[in-house]
């Protein structure tokens, strides 16, 4: 891989990074706010009925697990950061192959090509 590839995949992850950055900025926003009461749109912060409690609730949760994935993938984005930085992106972790082209454009944080990837996900 070149100086040039490697120049526009900082970028992509850059730009993936703040974007991601953002979408965690407003979840959290979304969850405390639902924490706080104000999704249900009652006065004294208590649903009136027990589904309007249940869907709170579960929109609540919801929101956790989106954020939660986000922060993953901002893990994720960090990594390839720092691999950049290293001079390893690029390279599966598992089998040291190079990770093709077409899977880096797709998913440049990623750290494994597609059969060790597979594996990987057969295995857990």
């Amino acid at each position: 891989m070149n100086t040039t590839d490697l120049a526009a995949y900082r970028q992509l992850l850059l730009a993936i990074k703040k974007q991601l950055n953002g979408d965690v900025s407003h979840l959290t926003d979304e969850a405390m706010r639902k924490a706080g009461g104000e999704a249900s749109g009652n006065l004294s912060n208590m649903p009136l009925h027990m589904a309007d409690l249940g869907t709170d609730n579960f929109e609540q949760e919801f929101t956790f697990s989106l954020l939660e994935n986000e922060e993953e993938r901002l893990k994720e984005i960090g990594g390839a950061l720092d691999r950049l930085d290293q001079g390893t992106f690029g390279k599966c972790e598992e089998c040291q192959k190079a990770i093709p082209k077409t899977r880096l454009q797709a998913l440049p944080y990623t750290r494994y090509c597609v059969d060790c990837a597979r594996k990987l996900q057969q295995s857990s």
